[in-house]
């Protein structure tokens, strides 16, 4: 079966190349995200010698460095990894060009919510990854952007009479966790943070979505050029009155799983338990 072609993807490496002479406008909140992600490996007895970087904006690599920890970074802008400290190959994270079993640690740094084909780029991960290697990634989730897509849905109700798709669909948090099952990850945990971030006006949001490379790439986006009145409509939608700032804040999930490996601890089969959960409930105290 054909996968969906939900983002144009010429257009995601058009923003991302955009986004190199940009970030730094954003790098607070990258550096923020990125924290929150790699801050999971030093809770980690295991030890890792090689490690992928997908997307990690030059960020990821350089804290992978810091922790003594050899790294390949790949993007598929190449402004964006010339950011990237170490060996980089420039090339589409749809199609990883690595044999199978090269490194212990895949990690990737919001930059898989472009994809069209999340679960076959996640197999691949986990084909890259050798025995008992660790995938630790993080993606915006919902309700991200939210107050964004509804105020533009009711500028453009107001403005045009009708609805274009503007703002990136994004998984859910279970979602996410069916990924890291279907592709096969053992022992799959997804957690949430979240980043509350506030804008004084809609001008400033759509600033840093740009500097982050995060702007409209859907596949069926208008390409005609925008309402005139579409962005003061939406902007008095989010700007209310009396308010010095709207909350638009960021979800995150945070995704690690490990490569099957058999020294890995498995669950017990159905009727290999040897106690009751009956009796454990229901037992009464005993004196001492």
């Amino acid at each position: 079966m054909d996968t969906p072609v939900i983002f144009d993807r010429k257009a995601v490496r058009h923003h991302r190349e955009r986004a190199a002479h940009l970030q730094d406008e954003v790098m607070p909140v990258l550096r923020i995200a990125t924290d929150l992600l790699l801050d999971r490996l030093d809770d980690m007895v295991q030890k890792f010698s090689m490690a992928l970087d997908i997307g990690g904006r030059g960020i990821t690599s350089q804290h992978l460095a810091a922790r003594g920890i050899r790294t390949v970074s790949t993007d598929l802008s190449a402004g964006l990894l010339a950011h990237s400290t170490g060996l980089r190959v420039c090339a589409d994270e749809e199609w990883l060009p690595f044999a199978p079993h090269s490194f212990d640690l895949v990690i990737a740094n919001l930059s898989l919510h472009w994809v069209n084909d999340l679960p076959g780029v996640f197999s691949q991960i986990r084909h890259v990854l050798r025995p008992d290697g660790l995938f630790l990634a993080s993606m915006p989730i919902l309700p991200t952007l939210r107050p964004l897509r509804t105020a533009l849905e009711a500028a453009e109700l107001a403005v045009c009479d009708g609805v274009s798709p503007r703002v990136s669909p994004f998984p859910t948090q279970q979602s996410c966790a069916q990924l890291m099952q279907r592709a096969g990850f053992a022992l799959p945990v997804v957690d949430t943070e979240r980043l509350d971030l506030r804008y004084r006006s809609l001008g400033a949001l759509l600033t840093d979505l740009r500097a982050a490379g995060e702007t409209n790439a859907l596949h069926q986006r208008t390409r005609t050029a925008l309402p005139r009145m579409l962005i003061p409509a939406a902007a008095a939608e989010l700007e209310k009155p009396g308010q010095e700032s709207f909350a638009m804040p960021l979800h995150i999930a945070v995704l690690s799983g490990w490569a099957p490996a058999p020294t890995q601890p498995v669950p017990l089969q159905p009727g290999q338990f040897q106690h009751s959960l009956h009796d454990a409930l229901h037992q009464s105290d005993v004196p001492e």
